[in-house]
């Protein structure tokens, strides 16, 4: 039901001409009846969103062959998450970050649970397993104005049990949850 629900989306393409081009995986596992979501917390020595949760992702490169490869090779540099072990779904409409001036394309993918991850430290601190159903309990995710690297602004956010899931990774939440309606557990 999950790749149905996403290979239905048609997801919103955007060009805007100076954005630099990025991509992250969105990575659902199956535990049990349910799903859950991995997230990465990123470090402290990144040059982006230290210490926030995010999805393992990246900058397009120019020996990368698509941003879904982009989305890929970052998972893998980063969590050891390697491309043969995801099985994409699809992906979701492409957003632009205030603070680091991506477009960002995101893309779902189903991976084996569990996972021996290897987690490279200079980008990721550790991981966030978060169940979809408790995602879908919060979902709208609360809005506010939250002080951000000096000025205000208004983003969405998940609080997981004091890990603030917020900003571009909560929108890809919330647009994720909004193209599977009601179809987790």
């Amino acid at each position: 039901m999950l790749r149905e629900a996403l290979q239905r989306h048609r997801p919103r393409r955007l060009q805007v001409p100076g954005r630099r081009l990025a991509a992250v995986l969105v990575p659902l596992y199956r535990q049990g009846d349910g799903y859950g979501v991995v997230f990465v917390k990123r470090s402290q020595t990144v040059l982006h969103h230290r210490g926030q949760i995010a999805f393992p992702g990246g900058g397009h490169e120019a020996g990368d062959a698509s941003l879904l490869h982009t989305a890929l090779r970052e998972s893998a540099e980063e969590i050891g998450l390697q491309p043969a072990d995801v099985q994409v779904l699809g992906a979701l409409d492409d957003l632009l970050t205030n603070s680091s001036n991506y477009l960002v394309r995101p893309f779902v993918g189903l991976i084996p649970y569990p996972y021996p991850f290897t987690l490279d430290r200079r980008e990721t601190a550790t991981l966030l397993e978060v169940p979809l159903a408790w995602l879908q309990r919060h979902n709208p995710p609360r809005e506010e104005e939250r002080l951000y690297e000096g000025r205000l602004v208004r983003s969405y956010f998940f609080d997981y049990h004091g890990h603030l899931i917020w900003g571009a990774t909560a929108k890809i939440v919330k647009q994720l949850l909004e193209v599977l309606g009601g179809r987790v557990s």
